[in-house]
């Protein structure tokens, strides 16, 4: 199977389990105003990592909610999708976007000043 049809496997996998997140109905997983980030799929189509990122709510539970709705998610996915094999969902947390929030801020926060004519020793 050519990389390109992983990749569009990927991007409709990350598409469905928007619109699939949105009808679960634990608490957990509803008040945590979640989105997909990424979907990985193995080569084999048996297994695949959904990345998410969350604004609101515990992780452990967020964790523990999508772990107890990965059965009603991934029968949905069946629905919706026509693949022969429906992949098991492992769900993982993606914090780039709050690692790139940090970096940005940091970057935000630094002073810069002009150089001294006095410190730069006769150089242009």
């Amino acid at each position: 199977m050519g990389k390109y049809r992983r990749g569009r496997i990927n991007e409709e996998m990350q598409k469905e389990l928007m619109n699939i997140l949105r009808t679960v109905k634990d608490p957990r997983v509803q008040n945590a105003f979640m989105s997909v980030t990424a979907a990985d799929v193995t080569p084999d189509l048996k297994y695949a990592k959904i990345y998410y990122s969350a604004l609101q709510g515990d992780e452990k539970e967020l964790q523990a909610g999508l772990k107890a709705a990965a059965g009603y998610i991934r029968r949905e996915l069946a629905h919706t999708l026509n693949l022969r094999i429906t992949p098991e969902l492992t769900f993982l947390r993606d914090t780039s976007i709050t690692y790139g929030a940090h970096i940005a801020s940091i970057l935000n926060n630094l002073e810069i000043s002009d150089p001294d004519p006095e410190e730069t020793d006769g150089q242009p």
